[in-house]
């Protein structure tokens, strides 16, 4: 069965441009699942009910690749669940068809972009850090407990303090205790 999504960012905008071409692909109009958000948003309701409705054997139908997508890393990640689940993709604008050979290498074009751009934000993640190390800054979230206030926990749990009572007394908490004493 055809299903499709459509997606326009605002609510003044209008879904009949890609209702209509899904519609002359062959989808049934009462299979076409909407959403009037930004292609940004984590949560978009009417993407969440297509994905749930779709059963193997399905298509999904998109007019663009850019209504599915929040990044191309994203796009990735829902086509490969798609075909995991053994649901085609098609995307009428850019002719990509997964049930064929020429769409079966589109995707995997687009993954190996994917990937490329994952290893290259990787990269420079890597050099900042390093960067920023040799500078004398280190990366990452503070401390929640400074040195010389874990050096005077030790110090009371040494002579006897109960790790409880250590918390009510300096005011920290149990769990940022034990993992503060675990990085030593």
């Amino acid at each position: 069965m055809l299903i499709g999504y459509t997606r326009v960012s605002t609510d003044d905008q209008n879904l009949n441009l890609q209702k209509d071409a899904l519609k002359k692909y062959g989808v049934d109009e009462r299979n076409i699942f909407s959403d009037k958000t930004s292609g940004s948003k984590d949560k978009r309701v009417g993407l969440d009910e297509t994905l749930e409705f779709l059963k193997e054997g399905d298509t999904l139908v998109v007019w663009k690749l850019d209504r599915l997508g929040r990044s191309l890393a994203h796009l990735i990640n829902v086509i490969s669940s798609l075909k995991q689940r053994n649901i085609s993709f098609v995307s009428i604008t850019e002719g990509m068809d997964t049930t064929t050979a020429s769409g079966e290498l589109f995707f995997h074009i687009f993954g190996a972009l994917a990937q490329f751009e994952r290893s290259l934000i990787q990269e420079r993640v890597k050099a900042g850090l390093e960067s920023a190390k040799k500078r004398g800054k280190i990366g990452g979230r503070p401390r929640a407990i400074s040195d010389e206030k874990l050096e005077i926990i030790k110090k009371a749990l040494d002579d006897g303090m109960s790790k409880a009572a250590a918390c009510r007394t300096f005011n920290v908490k149990r769990s940022t205790l034990i993992d503060s004493l675990n990085r030593e």
